[in-house]
């Protein structure tokens, strides 16, 4: 029982670190796949994107959260 209670909390203490140094990995690769879809989408269609305002709100919010941005917002086109 003890010997049980021990080997749970030392894979729980031990994943801890893990789990931080793979959380911005895997937001990383979660990026690189999003925008490949994004590429591949957009050669499916012909027309230009036409954004909506909620889609335009939706990027300009996103772009004053990130992390990487300079105080500008991105510059989205009509």
């Amino acid at each position: 029982m003890i010997m049980s209670l021990l080997y749970r909390l030392t894979r729980r203490l031990l994943s801890v670190p893990a789990v931080l140094l793979c959380r911005d990995a895997a937001k990383d690769t979660e990026l690189l796949v999003l925008r490949h879809e994004n590429a591949v989408l957009r050669r499916q269609i012909t027309d230009p994107v036409c954004y909506e305002p909620a889609d335009r709100l939706w990027f300009a919010a996103s772009s004053m959260d990130s992390s990487t941005n300079t105080d500008t917002p991105l510059d989205v086109q009509r």
